[in-house]
């Protein structure tokens, strides 16, 4: 006995008053579609898109006598997507000319049509559709998530176990004075948590101050973080304030804190302790009190162990400590962070891309993503200024391939930590073709510390 082949989603109302019409296109759509509904009168669609839902309305533009001119189409074509502005609406008109059908997709349609049409054409522009559809509502339903969210992590994307349990930790802490410490892989968004956590010092008028400490010399650490006076070096023209300084009485994010020298360290365990600050070249101190975030993609209790990073630091510091996960570890956020990405950049480039391939989504799913978000951020950029359709096929995502990841690990045989670091981004720069932001990705680090570490081994 053959086996009955599952008829694809969609479920479609046609309204043409041409009976002849319908039934052809009753007859031709059946087979191929879950459900068709067909009528005569205008006055009728109302009742249809709100009972029966369709995917797709095939729209004739012509239903008085003698008429030729669409308007009457245009007009129900407002009125369907004022009604359900997610329905898919195919023009058809036997009096088709290039004007009417530019206008009718400026209006909102998806597609025109002119009768006779080609049954071929006609059902692949259907199915093409209902696949729209599909995809609008399932971004509809990815918005309508991330405004469940709480307004003070709506930046912040995922429906994860894993991420729910951060956005716990964000609502626990958010409204105390107490120093988080933010631990993550390079593009996880680290930053993201900490604006959130930030939120009470911007809502009542505070100072919030980001610091990366991974883009400052160390040599200019001290003027950045506690200012200078007049005259304090050569080139100290005037009097500057550092960044503690105008955080306080607000909130103070210092990025990448486990690049700290030790000397470095030290100088900021005391002015945390006393909450005083010098300026270079003063000789009195300045008071302060502030809130701290600190965040780091470094394995900051093995530093510790190490003697790398103080243990007395670290206790100042984390207070409280919200681990976010990899992206590997998130599972479905891959694929909701993708369609927003897309919808972003989409509209950025101004490309009609509203779409994945399953083979795409599969590609993206199946991917170790060592860049995190970041890098899933600037696959999807990549793939939309590359992409000429409507929806992003597999070849478009530009990722490296899982053996080759692997083999980049199987050709460092040695154990010596600088050597493997010295291997690991001189084999990230070749995969790379010498770009340092894309091997700074494939390594998971950030675009100041891949210079750090090409200069540190004269790569």
């Amino acid at each position: 006995m053959e086996q009955k082949k599952d008829k694809p989603y969609g479920k479609v109302l046609v309204v043409d008053d041409n009976e002849d019409v319908l039934f052809a296109l009753n007859m031709i759509l059946k087979p191929h579609v879950e459900a068709v509904r067909v009528t005569t009168q205008p006055a009728r669609v109302e009742h249809y898109i709100t009972t029966f839902c369709p995917d797709v309305v095939l729209l004739d533009m012509n239903f008085t006598i003698d008429t030729v001119e669409g308007e009457e189409g245009f007009e129900l074509l407002q009125h369907i997507l004022t009604l359900e502005p997610q329905t898919s609406v195919i023009m058809m008109t036997a009096y088709g000319d290039t004007e009417k059908a530019v206008r009718a997709i400026r209006q909102g349609a998806v597609d025109f049509i002119c009768k006779p049409w080609e049954n071929d054409k006609l059902l692949a522009s259907l199915l093409a559709a209902i696949r729209l559809k599909q995809s609008r509502q399932e971004v509809f339903r990815m918005k309508e998530h991330i405004s469940m969210l709480s307004p003070h992590t709506s930046d912040i994307i995922g429906q994860s176990p894993a991420m729910q349990r951060v956005f716990a930790m964000i609502e626990q802490v958010r409204n105390t004075d107490a120093n988080v410490l933010i631990l993550g892989e390079n593009g996880t968004g680290k930053d993201l948590v900490a604006n959130a956590l930030a939120n009470p010092s911007l809502e009542r008028g505070a100072p919030y101050v980001c610091v990366d400490l991974g883009s400052i010399p160390e040599t200019l650490f001290e003027s950045e973080l506690f200012g200078y006076e007049k005259g304090a070096f050569t080139d100290a023209r005037q009097a500057k304030a550092g960044r503690m300084e105008l955080a306080d009485g607000g909130t103070l994010f210092l990025d990448e804190i486990g690049n700290l020298s030790p000397a470095m360290q030290s100088k900021l365990l005391t002015a945390i302790e006393k909450k005083q600050i010098m300026r270079v070249g003063s000789t009195h101190s300045r008071s302060i009190e502030m809130r701290l975030i600190c965040a780091t993609n470094a394995d900051i209790r093995r530093m510790v162990r190490e003697g790398t990073f103080r243990q007395d630091l670290l206790y100042r510091i984390n207070t409280v400590e919200i681990h976010i996960p990899p992206l590997r570890e998130r599972e479905g956020d891959v694929k909701l962070l993708a369609h927003f990405f897309l919808k972003q950049f989409s509209d950025k480039y101004k490309k009609n891309i509203d779409n994945f391939s399953e083979k795409a989504i599969h590609k993206l799913q199946m991917y170790n993503w060592p860049g995190n978000v970041r890098e899933l951020q600037h696959t999807i950029e990549r793939a939309v200024i590359l992409c000429n359709t409507s929806t992003i096929e597999s070849a478009n995502l530009m990722l490296l391939p899982i053996n080759e990841v692997q083999e980049i690990t199987d050709k460092l045989p040695t154990l010596n930590l600088d050597e493997l670091e010295r291997r690991a981004v001189s084999e990230a720069m070749k995969n790379a073709k010498g770009n340092p932001q894309q091997a700074a990705e494939l390594l998971g680090i950030s675009r100041y510390a891949i210079y750090r570490k090409l200069e540190k081994h004269h790569l």
